[in-house]
C-alpha cells in the first residue's frame, strides 16, 4: 500500500510538469469509472462526517469503490471510499496559499528562489503527505513533505 501511494502521488505530481524531457511511460491497469451514481448510506455518512464543508460532491462508481470529487476550502478534492464507508485515500489539489505555514516555511527555507506552483495533500492510512511543484527560471522541482521531513523527489531542467 505504501509503494502504491508513492507511485500514485508521484504520477499525480508528474502530470503537472508538462515541459519535461520525454519520460518512460508505463501502462497502468485498466480502471472502470461509471457515470454519476448513488451511494450507500454508510458511504454517504462517512463522507459527510469527514468533509463537513464539502461543496458540490459528485459521486462515481470506481470498480467496487466510490470516488467523490468536491470543493472544500477553495481546493479541488478527490476521495475514494469502500462500500462499507472506509476511506481509502483523500487528495486535495491547491496552490501555495493552501499549504500549512510550517510546510510552506520548510519549503521556502530550502528553495529560496523557487515559486510554489501547485500543491497536493494526500491522506492515506493515517499518513498526511504534502507534495509541491516548485519552479525557478531554469528548474522544475518536486518535493514531498511528511512528518516535517522534506524530500526532493524530482529535479528537472526546463526545456526552452
Amino acid at each position: 500500500m505504501k509503494h502504491s501511494l508513492l507511485l500514485f502521488t508521484g504520477l499525480v505530481a508528474m502530470g503537472f510538469v508538462s515541459s519535461l524531457k520525454a519520460q518512460e511511460i508505463k501502462e497502468l491497469p485498466t480502471v472502470t469509472i461509471t457515470s454519476t451514481t448513488n451511494v450507500s448510506e454508510k458511504v454517504s455518512d462517512a463522507f459527510s462526517k469527514e468533509f463537513t464543508e464539502a461543496e458540490n460532491p459528485r459521486w462515481y462508481k470506481l470498480n467496487k469503490n466510490y470516488l467523490v470529487t468536491f470543493i472544500e476550502k477553495d481546493m479541488d478534492n478527490k476521495a475514494l471510499f469502500k462500500k462499507n464507508g472506509y476511506m481509502i485515500y483523500h487528495i486535495a489539489y491547491g496552490k501555495e496559499q493552501n499549504l500549512p505555514d510550517d510546510v510552506r516555511k520548510l519549503i521556502k527555507s530550502n528553495y529560496v528562489d523557487y515559486d510554489i506552483t501547485n500543491t497536493f495533500n494526500v491522506h492515506q492510512d493515517k499518513r498526511n503527505i504534502w507534495i509541491a511543484n516548485l519552479e525557478d527560471a531554469k528548474k522544475l522541482v518536486i518535493v514531498r513533505i511528511e512528518e516535517g521531513a522534506l524530500e526532493e523527489v524530482g529535479n528537472y531542467d526546463k526545456t526552452e
